[in-house]
């Protein structure tokens, strides 16, 4: 049985300000290309780990171009939700969504919490689980999202989480999951989004954990100008088989990144940095948690959720590329 994995499309109209090329013909490229690299592998399924959109409230021009790519797969897709994809990060929205809408029409099959779907090919059983984002994913309780238990009439389990899993420590004041930390996981492999930048294909307890990165690239930094966007073959028979698979189509980031957005960022990042590195020596913060205080914030000035929820995302965008720039340096 063979599956292809992708993530964080992001698709748009318009061009995110670092690009240079035109990127929405771009993503188009990119999406022929996967379906094309599905065709030849003879593969069986397609699994996306979410942030199909850049918005849940899309052009629907734009949806209808994608929309016509993606029915082209012969595959069926299974994903999930990822914050990009519902309003104001509540995944109870979906049905307000264009992404809701592809699945309304039978383009793809959402995955909700409690789903499991059991796939068959050739004697070969294996359950599928997903979990769409939602504000809470890599707070507490990420065991219930992160930790699957494994049925015993199944061979392999896969599970796709659109969160922030990642395999070193990341920033304080920003939420994530560490591999280590969902070790014990019954799911053969664990599938991620969310961060863009991926970590690629780590194994640790005979246990797979997966994320190609971005299939596109938007964020001014070094790591993202020096990454190819991929894709990752799943193959399973009496083990398991994963490989990346870079996208031809996809040119070298400084023909399509803006290098002069590069530097100018730059200063300012590194300053950033040093801040977290600050507050982080003290001790007395090191606990801080950035979401928590934002919503303390709105509260006590009586600020509405969209406000609260656009300094969530910019404070998230902005760890990341710190992060990003951190490996770059």
């Amino acid at each position: 049985m063979k599956f292809l994995y992708f993530t964080d499309t992001h698709i748009r109209g318009n061009n995110p300000k670092n690009r240079k090329d035109n990127f929405y013909e771009t993503l188009k490229n990119k999406f022929n290309e996967v379906k094309e690299i599905a065709k030849v592998l003879n593969v069986d399924y397609i699994l996306h780990g979410g942030d199909w959109f850049e918005r849940p409230d899309i052009s629907p021009s734009i949806v209808r171009e994608f929309a016509m790519i993606v029915r082209g797969f012969e595959q069926p897709i299974y994903t999930v939700a990822g914050n990009h994809d519902v309003f104001g990060h509540n995944p109870e929205t979906i049905g307000r969504t264009m992404l809701g809408l592809l699945e309304g029409i039978g383009i793809m099959k959402l995955m909700g919490y409690e789903d499991e779907i059991i796939l068959e090919k050739d004697g070969l059983r294996v359950q599928l689980t997903g979990k769409p984002y939602n504000y809470e994913i890599d707070g507490e309780n990420f065991r219930k999202y992160y930790i699957v238990k494994k049925r015993e009439d199944v061979d392999f389990a896969i599970n796709i989480v659109h969160g922030m899993l990642l395999n070193k420590p990341f920033y304080e004041g920003i939420r994530y999951t560490l591999i280590d930390d969902i070790k014990d996981t019954e799911a053969d492999i664990t599938i991620a989004g969310h961060y863009h930048n991926g970590f690629g294909i780590k194994k640790l307890n005979e246990k797979y954990f997966v994320n190609p990165g971005s299939l596109v690239r938007v964020s001014n930094t070094l790591s993202e100008i020096n990454r190819k966007p991929k894709v990752v073959l799943i193959e399973l028979d009496r083990d398991v088989h994963l490989s990346e698979i870079e996208l031809k189509c996809a040119l070298p980031g400084d023909e399509v990144l803006d290098r002069m957005q590069l530097e100018n960022s730059q200063d300012r990042l590194i300053k950033l940095h040093q801040f977290y590195q600050g507050v982080a020596a003290s001790g007395e913060y090191k606990k801080m948690d950035i979401h928590k205080m934002i919503e303390e914030i709105a509260s006590n000035q009586e600020l509405s959720e969209k406000v609260r929820d656009e300094a969530l995302r910019r404070i998230a965008l902005a760890s990341e590329n710190l992060s990003s720039e951190e490996e770059g340096l």
